[in-house]
């Protein structure tokens, strides 16, 4: 029987192996801690770049050899609600490419959905305080020749300042069958398939989904290697369960699910729906949760699948169904990360436009549909909403 130690961080229970432990007595050969961070040269405290001009782009990291980053801490100003998170790229090259195999908001790469700021707590990635405002990565991301990480502002003013550490170990090189750090963000603003909003079969039979034709996108990756996890974005327009949505994961290219799901709050290992309150465990939960009447609004899950990563030899598409069988309109965005066995290219990314949040619903807006409604049924006064 594997023996375990158990540590309580931030309010949950963090689970660590009697051999990891024993990992950190072990004295590595040939590897070396660097950094490349925002100090002030001068020798003063200033210890950021200063501004990244309006449509800037900035390395901020660059070495060559072989190496693995093992952690990286960003900060910016001003603040979420006067420069958007979700319009600052953060992309990543790796082995000299000239493409990204990482690109992605800034914010939603490190778990800050729509430009919001709260805090997030999870084992690889972390939003802290002030108010989620600290960037946070403790994901390996190997290299054998060169690594650069870029910055660039696409947001509608200038960053100022931004603060950064990149922590790594340079080595001569890396250990055989190492895979490479990818992540990539998509968005979509969905819709059922026929028009109508059939959830829980409210009016009336379903079409199937056993193709997965029409479902949401979380990855679609060439080559081998495997998958590490998502953070996904989710906002509701209505306040009814959006979670009915089953996972259907396509693995070397099979035309029906290799791995199916039974729902969307199950893959993300909870049930019955969505918690009420943020929920945040170090390798799934919901860090944040929209507190409104159902689940109007906005939630973001995560689920990392670290200690059970979905392997692949040829391909992964990962599919997630909005509603069942795809009856929704709802804001869907995500970031997936996983590792193949060479740097890839990744596809693009939607652009400034096409990443906008979308505004939140109110009690305006049911005033005026229930109003809608009672006009549609007669305007009788009395109408009472059943």
């Amino acid at each position: 029987m594997r023996a375990w130690m158990i540590f309580f961080v931030l309010g949950f229970v963090v689970r660590v192996s009697a051999q990891e432990m024993m990992e950190l007595t072990r004295i590595k050969q040939g590897v070396k801690s660097r950094r490349v961070s925002s100090w002030d040269r001068s020798g003063d405290n200033h210890d950021n770049i200063g501004l990244i001009k309006k449509g800037e782009r900035r390395t901020i990291f660059e070495v060559k050899g072989a190496g693995i980053i093992n952690h990286i801490w960003i900060t910016m100003g001003p603040a979420p609600h006067v420069l958007s998170r979700n319009d600052i790229i953060i992309r990543m090259y790796w082995d000299g490419n000239d493409y990204p195999s990482v690109e992605s908001p800034i914010g939603p790469f490190f778990g800050q959905g729509w430009n919001e700021s709260y805090l997030f707590t999870s084992a690889p990635l972390a939003a802290t305080p002030d108010n989620g405002q600290g960037l946070v990565s403790y994901f390996a991301m190997p290299f054998g020749q060169g690594a650069r990480i870029e910055i660039e502002n696409q947001a509608s003013g200038e960053i100022r300042p931004f603060y950064f550490y990149v922590d790594y170990v340079a080595m001569k090189q890396l250990p055989a069958h190492t895979g490479r750090f990818h992540a990539w963000y998509n968005r979509q603003l969905t819709m059922p398939v026929d028009s109508v909003e059939n959830e829980h079969w409210m009016f009336g039979a379903n079409r199937s989904n056993k193709n997965g034709r029409g479902n949401y996108i979380i990855a679609d990756v060439k080559g081998k290697g495997h998958f590490a996890g998502v953070n996904y974005y989710v906002h509701s327009p209505t306040p009814y369960w959006y979670g009915e949505g089953d996972d259907m994961i396509f693995i070397d290219g099979d035309t029906v699910p290799t791995l199916s799901g039974t729902g969307t709050e199950d893959y993300f290992n909870t049930s019955w729906g969505a918690p009420r309150a943020a929920y945040c465990t170090p390798y799934f939960g919901y860090a944040k949760v929209n507190g409104d009447i159902g689940f109007l609004g906005k939630t973001h899950i995560y689920r990392f699948n670290i200690a059970d990563p979905i392997y692949f030899d040829k391909s992964l598409r990962f599919t997630i169904e909005h509603g069942s069988n795809n009856v929704l309109t709802l804001d869907l965005a995500s970031v997936a990360y996983w590792y193949q066995d060479k740097a890839s290219r990744i596809p693009a990314i939607p652009g400034v436009e096409g990443r906008q949040p979308k505004r939140m619903i109110g009690p305006v807006d049911i005033h005026r549909w229930r109003d809608a409604w009672r006009k549609q049924k007669g305007g009788d006064p009395k109408l009472w909403g059943n």
